[in-house]
């Protein structure tokens, strides 16, 4: 799974973002940190969780936890599993793959209209896949990424369509576990305004290959697979956030009275 562009370009989301909308992106930070330091006292991480009944080695390609993790409240879901370590990137251990199904989908949302749309068995069958998510062996995220419909099985959906889901993705329950769940959470929150870009670029990037190989079919193309991605830095984006808000908060007081 290689890069295609390597890191993000130009300036960062969070400048001249609303203060309501920095405010929530600054709650989710605080919920990562959160999550992040009540593992670390115990000498965990959220790899360690999601792995903690793994025996090493690491199977490739396995789900973790096996089943998945699955909302049936908000109908989110999420597993994390690891490719073999000739294609890992990085200092990747493996990632997380994020969706939301049909019956947490908000109204008006309908798959693309695409010559093998398949019926929807169950009417939760047809799940969108939202973003990747990819962590270091310290549990660290490294990047995000969007991918072609071959790689999870994914109903295909329109990014404008994706996008309306992201809200929507919450994990609110203790098993596998807690802190892992509110940090998954936290972190689709977070990097919310780069999700959104990176769903537009998906859908450019398959409308591109379309367009340049019309014999082929370019949603099970196996020579496309990631779509999207940027490499990310979490800390220092919680730094950023923390100091957006201090200089709002002091842009937004009352002056002093000079009497």
């Amino acid at each position: 799974m290689p890069f295609l562009r390597g890191p993000a370009r130009g300036s960062s989301v969070v400048d001249g973002l609303p203060y309501e909308t920095l405010t929530r992106l600054v709650e989710a930070a605080r919920e990562v940190s959160l999550c992040t330091r009540v593992l670390a006292k115990t000498g965990d991480t959220v790899l360690s969780e999601v792995l903690r009944d793994v025996v090493p080695p690491l199977d490739p390609w396995h789900h973790h936890p096996p089943g998945d993790v699955y909302d049936s409240e908000y109908h989110a879901q999420y597993y994390f599993h690891a490719h073999p370590e000739s294609e890992l990137v990085g200092e990747e251990m493996g990632h997380f793959h994020t969706f939301m199904r049909p019956l947490g989908m908000p109204d008006g949302v309908a798959p693309a209209p695409l010559p093998d749309l398949q019926p929807d068995s169950d009417g939760n069958a047809a799940l969108s896949h939202l973003v990747g998510i990819s962590i270091d062996g310290m549990g660290r995220v490294t990047r995000l990424f969007t991918t072609n419909r071959w790689v999870t099985g994914e109903t295909w959906y329109a990014a404008a369509d994706v996008v309306r889901m992201l809200e929507g993705f919450q994990i609110d329950h203790a098993r596998p576990s807690w802190p892992l769940n509110r940090w998954i959470t936290a972190v689709v929150n977070l990097y919310r305004y780069e999700i959104i870009e990176l769903l537009q670029e998906r859908d450019a990037t398959v409308g591109r290959w379309q367009a340049e190989r019309p014999g082929s079919y370019v949603y099970e193309d196996r020579d496309l697979e990631v779509t999207s991605e940027r490499l990310v830095d979490v800390d220092g984006r919680i730094q950023e956030l923390e100091r957006a808000l201090r200089r709002r908060n002091r842009q937004q007081s009352p002056m002093a009275d000079p009497a």
